[in-house]
């Protein structure tokens, strides 16, 4: 019954997508300060000192509000791209996120190569229906890689990208995109962290602070 009433595309699928939007958060939630889960947002935004204006870009970009390191600075004026393989969380972004470029992508370190992506349906994204009924989509996935994707100068790029994130950051072109601020997600110490360190002040990023597994890297002037 409820894959029935909520496949993609159903009128139910619509309404349930608006009534996440609009009434859980729009309403019942539009008092939060913070709609990061460490209170990353509040950070960036004293980073980038109230800035009303600018450019982002998140990778593996989930959910429009919920959790969102750049809701808050859409919310002042600015506005980018996001980017995630769920195509349930590309709808609400474009929904909720109209200005912006949305995208449904499995970005990677290798472009074309078709590989297994499994998502939860709209309530990994959403969070709205019990873990009992969550519904477990599998499908190929051609991947893309960032210079494919993104062609423009930002200030801001978020990584969240679920242990990937040094096999796509390191085929960013640091010398060519130079954001003031990059916030990844880094969720064990070990060899993948050192990676990432080692990458990043190679680059030219300095680390500056991290807020649970968030941790954020400026960059050095020349």
């Amino acid at each position: 019954m409820i894959k029935e009433k909520l496949k993609r595309g159903s009128i139910f699928y619509k309404l349930y997508l608006y009534f996440n939007i609009f009434i859980r958060y729009k309403i019942l939630k539009r008092h939060l300060k913070t709609y990061s889960q460490f209170g990353e947002d509040l950070f960036i935004d004293d980073f980038f000192q109230n800035q009303k204006e600018g450019k982002y870009v998140d990778l593996g970009a989930f959910h429009p509000m919920r959790l969102s390191n750049t809701f808050l600075l859409h919310k002042k004026g600015w506005s980018g791209t996001n980017i995630d393989f769920n195509p349930i969380s590309i709808d609400l972004f474009n929904i909720a996120r109209k200005k912006d470029t949305n995208i449904c992508a499995l970005i990677s370190d290798q472009s074309d190569i078709y590989k297994n992506a499994n998502y939860e349906h709209a309530w990994s994204a959403a969070n709205s229906i019990s873990s009992d009924d969550k519904l477990t989509i599998k499908k190929k996935m051609k991947t893309e890689t960032f210079d494919r994707l993104i062609n423009h100068n930002f200030d801001f790029l978020n990584i969240d990208l679920e242990g990937h994130d040094y096999k796509v950051l390191k085929t960013i072109n640091l010398n060519k995109f130079r954001p003031s601020l990059i916030c990844i997600e880094i969720l064990h110490d070990g060899p993948n962290k050192d990676n990432i360190f080692n990458h990043m002040n190679f680059n030219k990023f300095e680390f500056i602070k991290n807020l649970g597994p968030s941790f954020f890297f400026k960059r050095e002037e020349k």
